[in-house]
């Protein structure tokens, strides 16, 4: 009488399971969602001033991420500007910050304490310089700031950077031929309005919001300083940065009252080192140009990141993760 049931043997059972493991790995390779794995972790993202554009840019950044890399821990440090951002990020106190190219250029060129580990992962929007001072003021002119109490920045700021350069460019001394006042773009409108400085210099992104509510609460106007571009760039490598450029009249209408004004702009880039790990890396540059629209609705000018030239970020190498990036992208 045959047997109801075939004898199992130990050979044919572990054969059986076998192909039953390799059927329920198919099946999940089938059912799961297919990608790289969702990046985690913690880093940290150098700023800027208070209420400044780093610092709002920084902050809209921060949500962008924790909708597409929901697993990874953002902190935001504030900074004085882009000469203190560059130093955090190449000395290991950040991970990611943005900073000017003429910032950056200054710390390669002086061999700063970890300036070969930096590098970049795209280039954002433009920064334009401003001299602001009262509508009723006798500066028309850079060089007419000479004896006047002249706020320029944080010691550590881009701004005071690029002051420093711009009243040189003109004949002055920032120390010896203006009253330099040390303060960043939160405090500059006030102080005006309330005769403690009589002209602030700032460089941000257009429009600043602290520069148009000034204007459209206080009679102010811009000076032209475009004029000086050619004086910047001799007076060495991190100057060649600067480039001619103009304020559209749409810029601060109250102030310009139609009128576009010759200035000067340089360069920001979201700067690493290559510590960072590649994949986080491809992750952020990733989330920064797919987010333009969402954080230009609030930082204006970020809405002129552009995939096209965003891999330009000299005089930073791209890093190898960046790079990734743009390749995936590549039409």
């Amino acid at each position: 009488m045959p047997q109801p049931f075939p004898h199992i043997t130990r050979r044919r059972a572990l054969t059986g399971a076998a192909a039953g493991l390799v059927v329920f790995g198919l099946l999940l390779w089938w059912l799961l969602p297919l990608g790289e794995p969702a990046q985690s972790g913690r880093v940290t993202i150098s700023t800027g001033a208070r209420t400044g554009v780093y610092e709002t840019y920084g902050k809209l950044l921060k949500k962008a991420l924790a909708r597409d890399i929901p697993r990874l821990d953002v902190t935001l440090t504030g900074s004085e500007g882009s000469w203190d951002n560059v130093e955090r990020v190449a000395t290991g106190k950040a991970d990611f910050t943005i900073a000017a190219a003429d910032a950056v250029a200054k710390y390669q060129y002086e061999d700063r304490p970890g300036a070969l580990r930096l590098r970049g992962c795209a280039r954002l929007y433009d920064d334009y310089m401003q001299l602001v001072v009262p509508r009723s003021s006798s500066v028309k002119s850079v060089a007419d700031l000479r004896g006047k109490r002249v706020a320029v920045g944080g010691g550590r700021s881009g701004v005071r950077l690029i002051a420093d350069k711009v009243l040189r460019a003109a004949g002055l001394d920032i120390n010896r031929d203006v009253t330099p006042v040390g303060i960043g773009i939160d405090a500059m409108p006030k102080a005006l309005k309330s005769q403690k400085i009589d002209a602030f210099f700032w460089s941000g992104g257009l429009p600043t919001e602290h520069v148009r509510e000034l204007s459209e609460d206080f009679p102010v106007r811009l000076v032209e300083l475009g004029s000086l571009v050619d004086k910047l760039h001799a007076q060495g490598e991190s100057s060649r940065y600067y480039r001619a450029a103009v304020l559209p009249a749409d810029a601060y209408p109250a102030a310009q009252q139609g009128k576009v004004v010759s200035t000067l702009a340089v360069a920001n880039l979201l700067v690493t080192t290559d510590r960072t790990d590649p994949e986080l890396t491809e992750a952020m540059t990733r989330t920064v140009i797919d987010s333009r629209d969402h954080i230009g609705a609030k930082v204006h000018a970020a809405q002129l990141v552009d995939l096209r030239t965003a891999l330009y970020t000299d005089p930073l190498s791209l890093h190898e993760g960046a790079r990734r990036y743009y390749r995936s992208v590549k039409p």
